[in-house]
């Protein structure tokens, strides 16, 4: 059975996310959603919270799982026997950062743990949670870069 791991802080999840989740589920027998906690980012949604939207998002896909955790990426996949890594890339400026995070994982995983890149799909090259967020923020209409129920959560998040 081939597994893999689509890790990040998904805060909130995008469509770029979904588009790769989707594709990432037609080529693993499963794919698990890793929730990271990232003590150096303040996150607008808490970790339980984005593994429930998570769930919500993914629903209708069979063999998607979403799960957190708080430690190194590698300890978690040699825990639950996972050889390889999902990541997106949107730009050239991603695959700078996501190499180095792939060398560094594959070092401290001695050889155990690889990482596969999938580009991002053209209509969702431009996303970043971050983005979204910001837009998000200003009460701007997000409705084209989340799934529909995640916009109203941001919407509800602003409004408080």
């Amino acid at each position: 059975m081939s597994k893999a791991i689509y890790p990040g802080s998904f805060d909130p999840v995008t469509l770029g996310h979904m588009d790769v989740i989707r594709r990432s589920a037609e080529i693993f027998d499963e794919l698990v959603i890793c929730v990271l906690v990232n003590v150096n980012k303040s996150a607008l949604f808490s970790v339980d919270e984005r593994v429930r939207i998570l769930q919500e998002a993914t629903k209708g896909i069979d063999n998607v799982r979403v799960e957190s955790y708080s430690g190194l990426l590698t300890q978690y996949a040699k825990e639950k026997h996972i050889h390889v890594v999902v990541r997106g890339l949107r730009a050239v400026t991603d695959f700078e950062y996501e190499l180095q995070n792939a060398q560094t994982n594959r070092k401290l995983s001695e050889g155990y743990l690889d990482t596969m890149f999938l580009t991002t799909s053209l209509e969702y090259a431009y996303l970043s949670s971050s983005t979204v967020k910001e837009i998000a923020s200003f009460g701007g209409n997000v409705s084209d870069c989340v799934p529909g129920f995640v916009a109203d959560l941001l919407a509800e998040k602003f409004r408080k």
